[in-house]
């Protein structure tokens, strides 16, 4: 018995096997150390569990329920998050676009070289000025992920979207490249199967390890997206993101520098909404000081979400003239 069981963070499996009884495999949201001294013997189900160790805080004990049966009692882990629905701003036939700011809570993100200040503050501060447009505008509906310093796990920003019916997703970042003060511009992600190339693959296993880091079990994650393209929905909504990404670039551009390869790809947990097209938007970097400053300045954020409002607005009016 497993209490505080939760099929998003802990998952079964069972097999035949074969010739008597059935063979059930259990994933615990815990990692369960076996001493390797255990496999030169056959112990029995107490003096196993009474000799392994949790790493997350987990307290193991051991009780026959009959024969060749065990309880394990184990601290249940955090559940995802569920907060009420964000506030929706907006006139209600509009289309609703979702803004994400990135990190948050006990996740700062990358640390900046000007001030030593966290991601986090950066990106909630742009999401909020690119909100005040898109409201000021009166062309959409727009809600935030999070409009405070807390955080959530990734799975669960996407999920808001969906729940929402959002009809476009916008995460909101700073790049950093600790090794590099001269690397320098925005960037735009938007998922695929495949990373774009080695830098996209090491940005999207940083992002993603936020959630690993705060004890979120990622197996529950398709981290295959291969297998979800045979859908034809998120092939159309993954061409959507594509086309928005450059949209973003076009209408950014004369206000906010990016790098030369400024679209790039990869498997950002955040970004997996198989309905909802996605983007990140890495808006500079952290490690270098001209950078740095412009994402901590109003000016700076100003730019960028206007260059952000003017590209939402482009995206929905040409989505309607196709229809």
């Amino acid at each position: 018995m497993l209490p505080g069981w939760t099929e998003r963070r802990t998952r079964r499996q069972a097999g035949d096997m074969r010739r008597r009884g059935v063979r059930l495999a259990i994933m615990l949201a815990a990692a369960l150390a076996v001493p390797a001294a255990l496999s030169a013997e056959r112990p029995t189900y107490e003096d196993l569990l009474a000799r392994a160790t949790s790493d997350h805080g987990g307290r193991l004990a051991a009780r026959r329920g009959g024969r060749n049966t065990v309880s394990i009692q184990l601290d249940a882990p955090r559940p995802f998050s569920r907060e009420p629905a964000p506030r929706i701003q907006g006139k209600a036939d509009r289309p609703l676009v979702v803004i994400d700011a990135g990190h948050g809570g006990h996740d700062p993100g990358s640390t900046s070289i000007w001030g030593g200040r966290p991601e986090k503050d950066a990106a909630l501060a742009i999401a909020k000025a690119v909100r005040d447009q898109l409201v000021a505008s009166g062309r959409v509906r727009v809600a935030m992920t999070r409009e405070s310093d807390r955080f959530i796990v990734l799975g669960e920003r996407r999920e808001i979207a969906r729940r929402m019916k959002a009809d476009l997703f916008i995460s909101i970042h700073a790049d950093s490249a600790p090794n590099s003060a001269e690397a320098h511009g925005a960037t735009i992600y938007t998922l695929s199967d495949v990373a774009s190339d080695r830098v996209a693959a090491q940005l999207a296993a940083r992002e993603n390890r936020a959630d690993v880091l705060n004890g979120v079990d990622l197996g529950a994650e398709n981290t295959d997206v291969s297998s979800i393209l045979v859908d034809l929905t998120q092939r159309e909504t993954m061409n959507v993101s594509s086309i928005f990404a450059g949209l973003l670039q076009r209408e950014m551009s004369p206000l906010v520098q990016f790098k030369s390869t400024f679209h790039r790809f990869a498997g950002l947990i955040v970004l997996k909404a198989p309905d909802v097209p996605s983007v990140l938007i890495e808006c500079g970097y952290m490690s270098n000081l001209d950078d740095s400053q412009k994402l901590f300045s109003k000016e700076g954020q100003e730019d960028i979400a206007v260059g952000v409002r003017n590209a939402v607005i482009a995206h929905f009016a040409r989505r309607m003239a196709s229809r």
